[in-house]
């Protein structure tokens, strides 16, 4: 029994989820497995295979091999709560920080994911269950730490079905095994061992009969029967120490799933004690078993006892051990035969098994347990029970921003039980409307009845959800009327709805250009913040988003960091609030160049906004990562980005994402210098209306990325420069007007491209000269980068006139700045060495002195089309050191002495466009 001075619950919990499976004596080496795994260095390792195939226990194996190589490893077993992206990054955090990988200093974050990519030390992670894991922020958390692991860092993932983890890429590096069900199966060979461990340490808590050896013709028929699928040969073993081999037990046996099922309710299950039978059924419902819980549901019995019984006897339980002030233990149902015991209670028993669910909610719910308690009563279908106990938490997981949670589990209450709390419908929309988008959840507000609700405070709140669904539709004007008969009701009785209405309520007008009135109300906002974290995080993400359009970004990031960190009380990496300050603190860090850990961000967050809908938050979030992609030389995945925002924005409807898409397409051609397809993009993304619009709306995702800017960008590199001025000096006259400084900067960068361009270099450089200057004091980075090769040439004249002093007004602004010149250090660190004036120059002759082969010529064209070495390695499906060999013969054929000068002379001879 519980000791005085029992372990925290919880802890216990996460005890369990990070300690491997004890070693049982019966179990058989898989040393060819072990083996195999140690003598490789790849990322990931996959053990893929159904149920009962021993792939935790060949996970637990291969662990214990890389101990005893001196390897620090750490092991989490994941469940279905860990869809939750904070409590996946709790235990992530804990089980990293068993690697031996340092704390935070100073009570920083810790951060798991940028701890694994920065340990030195050789390790290896182990996550088992995986296929419990669906949500896709979790996926691409997991999905990035594998892409990011150091040279001597391992994942080992064990999992029933295929993740979504960018396998195709890892299996063409050569970065994955695979340890499928036919390397899972025994040999014969196994098998026998198998039989002789049994008999060797035969348990004698509940085994009827000691084991007898078995003839090798039994044991070849055994084996063929079940095909080397552990579980089926388990079981059989066990029959056998109670039937004897003479009983024709094997002839009888098949390994098919049927009947496996068929042994286990006939041969094993009835076999059993009836207080163990009891005991077993019962606490099927159960994750994991705990001894105090188990009592709960097995009031009559001694659940300590049993537990201890079943595991003497290696009993389809599966122990977990761990020490956290005292040994603590707990185990878990063997997964096939849980999923057995299950199926069983509920045919054989089904008055049981709400009576069940009900104890097991009742004894979470006493331990101060909401969540289990709710899930419990919802599988056991009390869902009023589940209804009263929403009536108590419902609203303060609101306020926290648990928004997926609630729309689990409302989602799982049958219609008209819900309408008997027209609360808890309100909770219900406001989750649906920040889980599913905001017409899922106008389809649910109109089908409702809460706006024609007889309770006051029912219908007046359910109007105010009218303005936010309609600016996330992207109906600000409609939003806008709905929004001024919404503040005029207010007080409306329940405070969150009056923080985000009043939050809704200054986004709206802050599109329409009345940035005085959006922060008189954001200021109002606060003042009804409350306890509400998701209210907190609503306010603080729209004024970063202020702050970074008038070009505050340090205040800007500061904010949008505190707002994603306000959605739960636990912070890890920034990377578990809501979806709305999630994309907009990632555009912040991008902006800072801070390109890995704005992928990290997206990562999380994209999914998310991808889900909910949000117009702006979608195409700012797949325009970053095509940007990250196109950065690092995968091309392939720049346009994949933006074709399914284009998807996304023909799915919904809403064409000025689809435009967005057009736009950045249009951007990424011009970097390729692919002209005419580049201008194509820009006709397509050309809809008069949508821009009209734009131009009387101050929309985020257009701050930088609008029609007219972009037909600049375009006159600049391809068509008329000078005429390209004009456009700009008009556009920045009304930028400045409007306090739009971000915007402003940005037409300056411009503005000295086609002064570049135009031939004007003095004034050009005078120009980026004075944007430099303003940039370097908020820390604007890719505000300049983006725009490709052409504003390097400009950064690095300017910068070496400067230390030259070969400009009166450049020298002193760096003598006297050393904000400036240390902005100018860390802009040339990344933008490497200047092209030298010769690198367009052919060589002499008419023709290359040897011809290029056609895998040269394709390798040439991708790398002017800005693919990396490995990108085009795949693309080829080649080695990298195969594409590094094209690259010296053609810098060998071309006289060329640098990647940029083999471009720029294939180019002049017509080789490439």
């Amino acid at each position: 029994m519980p000791s005085s001075a029992p372990v925290p619950y919880s802890l216990r919990i996460l005890e369990t989820k990070l300690d491997p499976p004890a070693f049982v004596a019966t179990q058989v080496p898989r040393t060819s497995i072990s083996e195999e795994i140690a003598a490789t260095a790849v990322k990931l390792v996959l053990v893929r295979a159904p149920a009962g195939f021993g792939k935790t226990t060949a996970m637990a194996q291969i662990r214990e091999r890389m101990e005893t190589q001196g390897i620090a490893t750490a092991w989490l077993t994941l469940d279905r709560a860990d869809n939750d992206l904070s409590r996946f990054l709790n235990c992530l955090a804990e089980a990293v920080q068993r690697l031996g990988v340092d704390e935070p200093i100073n009570l920083a974050p810790f951060d798991a994911v940028a701890a694994l990519t920065a340990h030195d030390s050789p390790f290896t992670l182990f996550l088992d269950d995986f296929e419990v894991v669906q949500e896709p922020a979790v996926l691409g958390l997991v999905r990035e730490m594998v892409e990011h692991l150091p040279r001597r860092g391992q994942i080992v993932i064990g999992s029933r079905s295929l993740p979504d983890l960018g396998l195709g890429r890892l299996r063409a590096r050569g970065q994955l095994i695979e340890i499928d069900t036919d390397r899972l199966r025994f040999s014969l060979e196994e098998t026998s061992a198998f039989f002789g461990l049994r008999q060797t340490h035969s348990p004698r808590g509940i085994a009827q009969k000691p084991p007898q050896a078995l003839p090798a013709e039994l044991l070849l028929q055994l084996h063929r029967k079940t095909e080397g699928w552990v579980a089926a040969i388990w079981l059989a073993s066990m029959a056998l120490e109670r039937h004897g081999i003479e009983t024709g037990f094997i002839e009888r046996f098949s390994g098919s799933d049927r009947a496996v099922a068929d042994y286990l309710a006939e041969d094993v299950l009835a076999h059993q004690p009836r207080e163990v039978r009891d005991f077993l059924l019962r606490t099927s419902i159960l994750r994991q078993l705990d001894a105090s819980v188990c009592q709960a549901l097995n009031p009559r019995g001694d659940s300590v006892a049993i537990l201890e019984q079943l595991a003497a006897a290696n009993l389809f339980l599966t122990p977990v051990i761990g020490d956290a002030g005292g040994e603590v233990r707990a185990w878990r149902y063997h997964s096939l035969f849980a999923d057995f015991l299950r199926a069983q209670l509920a045919r054989d028993r089904p008055d049981e098994l709400a009576r069940l669910h009900l104890a097991a909610s009742g004894w979470y719910e006493s331990h101060g347990r909401p969540v289990p308690a709710i899930d419990h009563a919802i599988e056991g279908g009390d869902h009023p029970h589940a209804l009263t106990l929403l009536d108590s938490y419902a609203e303060k997981f609101l306020e926290q921003g648990r928004m997926r949670l609630l729309a689990r589990w409302f989602s799982a209450i049958p219609e008209h039980q819900l309408r008997e709390h027209p609360l808890l419908q309100l909770i219900r929309l406001w989750a649906t409307c920040f889980t599913h988008g905001p017409w899922d959840a106008m389809r649910l507000l109109e089908q409702s009845g809460c706006l024609d609700s007889p309770i006051p405070k029912v219908r007046v709140n359910a109007h105010t959800l009218i303005p936010l669904l309609l600016a996330m539709q992207d109906r600000h004007d409609e939003a806008y009327e709905a929004g001024r008969e919404s503040l005029a009701r207010l007080p409306t009785g329940l405070a969150f709805a009056e923080g985000v209405l009043l939050n809704a309520m200054a986004h709206i007008l802050a599109v329409r250009g009345d940035q005085r009135e959006a922060q008189r109300l954001l200021e109002a906002a606060r003042r009804k913040q409350g306890n509400s974290t998701f209210n907190r995080m609503y306010t603080e993400s729209l004024a970063g988003m202020f702050d970074l359009h008038e070009g505050r970004l340090r205040q800007a990031t500061a904010r949008l960091r505190m707002a994603v960190d306000s959605t739960h009380a636990v912070s890890y990496s920034h990377s578990h609030g809501n979806a709305w300050a999630g994309v907009l603190y990632a555009g912040a860090v991008y902006e800072t160049n801070q390109l890995e850990q704005a992928e990290h961000l997206l990562n999380v967050y994209l999914p998310l906004a991808r889900d909910v809908g949000l117009p702006d938050h979608m195409i700012l979030s797949h325009v970053m990562r095509s940007r990250i992609a196109f950065h690092a030389g995968d091309i392939d995945a720049a346009f994949q980005a933006l074709t399914e925002l284009e998807y996304l924005g023909h799915h919904r409807q809403l064409p000025r994402v689809v435009a967005g898409a057009k736009l950045e397409r249009a951007h990424v051609l011009g970097l390729q210098g692919n002209g005419p397809a580049s201008r194509d993009e820009l006709q397509r993304a050309d809809d008069p209306e949508l821009w009209q619009r734009e131009r009387r709306e101050q929309l985020p995702a257009h701050d930088l990325d609008y029609l007219a800017l972009a037909q600049a960008r375009w006159e600049i590199a391809f068509g008329d420069a000078r005429a390209a001025l004009g456009v700009l000096d008009a556009e920045l006259h009304a930028a400045v007007a409007s306090n739009r400084n971000r915007r402003a900067l940005k037409l300056r960068v411009l503005r000295a491209l086609a002064l570049q361009r135009a031939g004007d270099l003095a004034t050009a450089t005078a120009e980026i000269g004075a944007v430099l200057q303003t940039a370097s004091q908020e820390g604007f980075v890719r505000l300049i980068l983006d725009e490709g090769p052409a504003v390097g040439t400009l950064v690095h004249r300017y910068a070496s006139a400067a230390m030259q002093q070969e400009t009166s007004d450049a020298a002193p602004a760096m003598r006297s700045d050393p904000i400036l010149a240390d902005y100018l250090q860390r802009l040339m660190q990344v933008l490497g060495p200047m092209p030298s004036p010769g690198d367009a120059e052919a060589p002499s002759g008419d023709a290359i002195s040897e011809p290029l082969t056609r895998k040269e010529i394709r390798v040439l064209q991708l790398l002017a089309e800005g693919y990396s070495n490995n990108a085009m390695a795949e693309k080829l499906f080649v080695s990298d050191s195969t594409v590094r060999t094209h690259l010296r013969s053609i810098n060998m054929k071309l006289d060329a002495k640098s990647r940029t000068q083999a471009v720029a002379i294939a180019r002049k001879l017509g080789v490439i466009r």
